[in-house]
C-alpha cells in the first residue's frame, strides 16, 4: 500500500487555491445550467473558465477520460460523459470538477435540480448534502476514517436511501487520487487514524433506491441498478484539530441559485 502524503500549511493553502477555482467553476456552471442547454456546452464553459484563470482541467485525459467535467444524469451516479443530451425540466445533474493549479489538485462535486424535480429527488439532494456535512464533522484529528463513513451511511440509510460502496473518496494533493481511501460507509472507530496534514475528498454518492451500481461499457459511467436517481456532493477537506477545514466551497453555486430562484 502506498503511504499517505502529509501536507504542510503552505501546501494546504495551494490546495485551497485550486479547490476555490473548482468552486468558482461550479458557480459559472450554475449561471447557465437550465432546461435547453446541452451538457457538452457546460463542459466547454468549464474548460474555458479554468484555463482563463490559470488552471488546468484535472479530469481532461486523466486515465483517458475525454472531458473536463464528469456530468452524470438522473440514474447515473458518477463519471458520466458530457454530450449532446439537452437538459429538461425534472432532470437531476451531478457535476464533478477537478482543477490543477500551481501543481496541486482541487476536487468538488455538486448536484443540480433542473427546473422542478420530484419531492423524492429534493429529499435525496438534501439528505446527500447533509451526509457530506456530517462526514466533514468527523474529519478531525483523533477520529478514524470509519467515523466519516459511519456518519454518512447512518444518515443516508435512516432516510431510506442506498449508499454506493464500489466508489469512495480519497486523498488529494499533488495527485488527484492519493491515499487514504474514504468510504461512505464503515464502523465507528475503525480504519486509519486522522492526523493533521491529511487532505481528503469526502464525496457521498447516495441512491434514491438500492445501493447497487452497474459499470457501463464506456469504461467510465456508473449508474444505479434499479434506474432510480442518485446524488453526489463532494468537498476537499484538510484534517484539523476540533474542526475540519473545508478547502472547496458551495458558496458561489448557492449564491447563483438563490438569485435565479428569486
Amino acid at each position: 500500500m502506498s503511504k499517505i502524503y502529509y501536507k504542510s500549511a503552505e501546501e494546504i493553502e495551494l490546495i485551497r487555491e485550486s479547490a476555490m477555482l473548482v468552486a468558482k467553476t461550479h458557480g459559472e456552471v450554475a449561471k447557465v445550467i437550465a432546461p435547453g442547454i446541452k451538457t457538452i456546452e457546460l463542459d466547454k464553459l468549464a474548460e474555458t473558465f479554468i484555463r482563463d484563470n490559470g488552471g488546468i482541467p484535472a479530469f481532461l485525459n486523466y486515465g483517458g477520460f475525454p472531458y473536463s467535467l464528469c456530468i452524470s444524469l438522473n440514474d447515473q451516479v458518477v463519471h458520466g460523459f458530457p454530450g449532446n443530451h439537452v437538459l429538461k425540466d425534472g432532470d437531476l445533474v451531478s457535476v464533478d470538477c477537478g482543477v490543477i493549479l500551481n501543481k496541486y489538485y482541487g476536487d468538488s462535486a455538486f448536484t443540480f435540480a433542473i427546473g422542478e424535480v420530484s419531492d423524492e429527488v429534493k429529499k435525496l439532494m438534501r439528505v446527500t448534502r447533509e451526509c457530506l456535512n456530517l462526514g466533514i464533522e468527523k474529519a478531525v484529528v483523533g477520529n478514524r476514517i470509519g467515523d466519516i463513513g459511519y456518519a454518512v451511511q447512518e444518515h443516508a440509510e435512516k432516510n431510506g436511501f442506498g449508499v454506493v460502496k464500489e466508489l469512495v473518496g480519497h486523498g488529494v494533493g499533488l495527485k488527484l487520487h492519493e491515499k487514504p481511501e474514504v468510504p461512505n460507509y464503515g464502523r465507528r472507530g475503525s480504519g486509519i487514524k486522522l492526523e493533521e496534514g491529511m487532505v481528503i475528498a469526502i464525496e457521498p454518492m447516495i441512491n434514491a433506491g438500492r445501493a447497487g451500481v452497474k459499470f457501463w461499457d464506456d469504461g467510465w459511467t456508473v449508474s444505479t441498478v434499479d434506474k432510480k436517481a442518485s446524488a453526489h456532493y463532494e468537498h476537499t477537506v484538510a484534517i484539523k484539530k476540533g474542526k475540519a477545514d473545508i478547502l472547496s466551497s458551495f458558496e458561489y453555486v448557492d449564491n447563483v441559485l438563490k438569485e435565479k430562484n428569486n
